[in-house]
């Protein structure tokens, strides 16, 4: 063999283990490139579950959502009922404790019951005293002043 043999089978061994480092090197890398797609893939699968759940979130929320516009227009209508009625009220007079006295009283004095018994109160009572003679020049020259409120 002569020397040039020799040279380029040195050089093609030395190409040769340059190549072996190489695809060492290349396999190291491509096992952490599967290792990281796997944690990838993972990832996504989180990622997946995650937003299934946001979905589900969110149609809980609607629904709730709509539970509560139900229930607050329903009370939002009892609360108009109520302004209306209370204004109707405050529309009205308040009748005061005066008021209801003056009341009783008025419905004491026209009914026919206690009319005739305040008229037999009033009627003179024929006493011994009373069928005895007045001198009536006793009153004579004497101007009886008119009450306030009285008969005249």
């Amino acid at each position: 063999m002569s020397l040039i043999a020799i040279t380029l089978n040195l050089v093609l061994a030395g190409l040769l283990v340059a190549a072996l480092m190489m695809g060492a090197r290349l396999n190291k890398r491509l096992k952490t490139l599967r290792d990281s797609h796997e944690g990838f893939t993972k990832a996504v699968a989180d990622l997946d579950a995650a937003a299934m759940r946001a979905e589900q979130g969110l149609a809980d929320l609607r629904a709730a959502t709509d539970e509560a516009a139900e229930t607050l227009g329903e009370r939002m209508e009892r609360a108009r009922a109520l302004i209306s009625k209370l204004d109707e009220r405050l529309a009205r007079p308040v009748p005061t404790e005066l008021d209801a006295r003056r009341a009783a009283l008025e419905a004491r004095i026209n009914s026919p019951v206690e009319r005739t018994a305040a008229i037999a109160r009033l009627a003179p009572v024929e006493t011994t005293r009373s069928r005895a003679s007045v001198d009536d020049d006793l009153f004579e020259g004497v101007t009886l002043k008119a009450l306030a409120g009285g008969r005249r």
